[in-house]
């Protein structure tokens, strides 16, 4: 699809006359760079074959794009897709936060940027990812399971239910809604949609959502801001926004040369702007700012969410057995949770009117009726003790035989059995003997009944 004309001319005011016309002809020319983000609690080394993400230790990227969703190391959490570009966020953490933190990521989904600061928090950190479109929710709610953290909770609310929390969070994370320039190589419906009159209104919407979550920050604390975008409205405009009315003082993160970072322009604020002429991965705007103080006057009340009901059943000992280290154990809505106590103070957050779709820890099994099933969450947990279960290797199109929902037939011991590919967990099984009942969460399973002759080779050493 070709560019809007509007746009064009956008680009010639935003950039020098040649760099303007190299940055237009890198996205025509749709190039578009595939990378991939291991999960260290999960792979513990990458092939040396890769070439890796400049600022993501983790991240690499790759020849070609492969068929992901036949590749059941995915949905086993070994690995995100994602644009190279948006690994930032890994850097960013890595260099200024150096200490345990309560983390809010405020538009969180589908879980890229969210996965990558779980992996580049320090030990003990607490977040709280939240997307305000339900659908949307339950991706991100799907994609951090899979990511196996138990230090993160998912909530589905809007910027000002999170701001009520005041003084809440050392982090926050917003990576807001945005015009989408910066997806217009990989996707025709970003340029459909685009005009002058979009841009203002996202403008207009992210000062709403800075402005709501605003009194969330503890005074000190750090905000990053982002977008996917290139005008200067919602980039370096916007930055000015926060520094003079909400205020904040910006931050430099340190970077190196060779990335081809972008810097800011017109504007002499430490701003970040990922270019795809000159960057490898498509485009992203980062700024980090420490807010200075205080609390902005609220002027809307609560609305009561509906609560999730904690039970005073008593937890089955034996599931306290299925996770290593040490945790707490709670029962909500008949459903076991643990949570690391490595975590705990930071879990101390009032959720009694945000709207929790995953609370902190992890879901260990539900109680129905005299039975004790194994959640699918644990399977995919990095506190999961594998020697709890009879574990079942399977080959590759076994594999996608179960992520699709069928019945296997499995040579194991009867009852709950945890199927592994490559010895990574892929989710429970049932076995009655002669069957096995699937316990894959049917809204994840895979729709296609296209079975490839071999595994897609994303190289993670698990």
């Amino acid at each position: 699809m070709p560019l809007n004309n509007d746009f064009i001319t956008q680009i010639e005011a935003l950039l020098p006359h040649g760099e303007a016309h190299a940055m237009l002809d890198a996205i025509d020319q749709r190039d578009v760079e595939v990378a991939v983000r291991f999960n260290n609690a999960k792979c513990h080394s990458m092939s040396t074959h890769l070439e890796r993400v400049p600022w993501c230790e983790w991240g690499a990227y790759l020849v070609r794009r492969p068929q992901f969703t036949f590749d059941p190391m995915l949905h086993a959490g070994a690995y995100y897709v994602q644009d190279a570009s948006s690994m930032f966020i890994y850097h960013v953490i890595k260099s200024l936060v150096h200490a345990p933190v309560r983390y809010l990521d405020l538009c969180a989904a589908p879980g890229g940027k969210t996965t990558a600061a779980l992996q580049a928090l320090p030990a003990g950190s607490a977040m709280v990812a939240n997307e305000i479109v339900p659908p949307r929710a339950h991706v991100l709610r799907e994609n951090v399971i899979k990511w196996g953290n138990p230090a993160c909770m998912v909530t589905c609310d809007s910027p000002w239910a999170l701001g009520a929390l005041t003084n809440t969070f050392d982090v926050i994370a917003a990576d807001v809604p945005c015009s989408g320039e910066g997806m217009f190589r990989k996707d025709d419906e970003a340029i459909a949609q685009w005009s002058p009159a979009l841009v203002e209104q996202c403008s207009a919407r992210q000062r709403v959502i800075l402005a709501d979550v605003w009194n969330a920050l503890k005074p000190g604390g750090l905000l990053i801001y982002s977008t996917c975008t290139y005008n200067r409205q919602e980039n370096e405009e916007m930055v000015q926004f926060i520094i003079n009315e909400l205020g904040a003082t910006p931050l430099e993160v340190p970077i190196e040369s060779s990335w081809n970072i972008h810097g800011a322009i017109e504007c002499d604020v430490p701003c970040y702007r990922f270019m795809p002429h000159i960057t490898r991965g498509e485009g992203l705007f980062v700024c980090v700012l420490r807010k200075n103080s205080g609390a902005l006057a609220l002027t809307n009340s609560k609305k009561d969410k509906k609560k999730v009901k904690k039970s005073s059943q008593a937890i089955p000992a034996e599931v306290k057995k299925w996770v290593t280290g040490n945790n707490d154990f709670a029962m909500y809505d008949n459903i076991v949770f643990a949570t690391p106590q490595s975590i705990k103070e930071m879990v101390e957050i009032d959720t009694s009117n945000i709207h929790v779709i995953k609370p902190f820890g992890i879901a260990l099994c539900e109680n129905k009726g005299k039975k004790t099933v194994p959640c699918h969450h644990l399977a995919m947990s990095t506190l999961l003790q594998q020697e709890a279960f009879p574990l079942c290797e399977v080959d590759y199109p076994t594999a996608i035989a179960y992520l699709r929902g069928e019945a296997l037939t499995i040579d194991a011991p009867r009852g709950y059995v945890l199927i592994t590919y490559r010895n990574s967990p892929l989710g429970f099984v049932n076995n009655l003997g002669n069957r096995a009942n699937n316990l894959y969460p049917k809204p994840w399973r895979i729709m296609s009944s296209h079975v490839p002759e071999q595994a897609p080779a994303i190289s993670g050493e698990v």
